[in-house]
């Protein structure tokens, strides 16, 4: 059983400091997802991905990152416009799911497209909110309760708020 575990981080260098230290025990670069508002533009701009380690890196200082590479190491770092709602970056298995069919099915929603990712409604726009609000969206995708728990201290630790786990949809 596949599941995802989830939670805010008040800013890019907590987010920074979670992802490190989700590293640091052992989960996968690819397991980690990152989302949160790209505050660098003031206008929407198309979907961009990349999916190599030092080409994310050099997206990531383009827009807007300027917080260190470790989003950079993260699989799929780029760019994209949620209509209505503005530009993001993320980074993990995230950016797929969200410029994909969920983002189709979510008609310009984030709230629809973190639905489509399996999180349950109430959780979903509570996380819209925060997201848009300038905090950043962190996910760990993991097939063992082990590991669910050892995000959770993580999370935990790191002072990271609504913290929640799901099963996960086809990420």
């Amino acid at each position: 059983m596949s599941k995802a575990v989830f939670c805010i981080a008040q800013n890019t260098d907590q987010a920074e400091s979670i992802v490190n230290q989700l590293n640091a025990a052992g989960f996968s670069h690819s397991d980690i997802s990152v989302l949160f508002p790209d505050k660098s533009s003031t206008q929407d701009f198309a979907y961009e991905k990349h999916t190599k380690s030092p080409e994310g890196a050099a997206v990531g200082g383009t827009v807007g990152f300027g917080t260190g590479g470790v989003f950079g190491l993260l699989a799929g770092i780029g760019a994209l416009a949620i209509p209505g709602v503005g530009p993001f970056i993320a980074a993990g298995p995230i950016m797929g799911a969200l410029s994909g069919a969920a983002l189709g099915a979510a008609a310009g929603s984030l709230t629809g497209a973190l639905i489509g990712l399996g999180i349950p409604e109430y959780e979903a726009k509570r996380y819209e909110g925060k997201i848009k609000g300038g905090n950043a969206l962190i996910s760990v995708h993991t097939t063992s309760s082990e590991a669910v728990d050892e995000a959770k201290n993580i999370f935990e630790e790191a002072h990271a708020e609504d913290i929640a786990s799901t099963e996960e949809a086809t990420v």
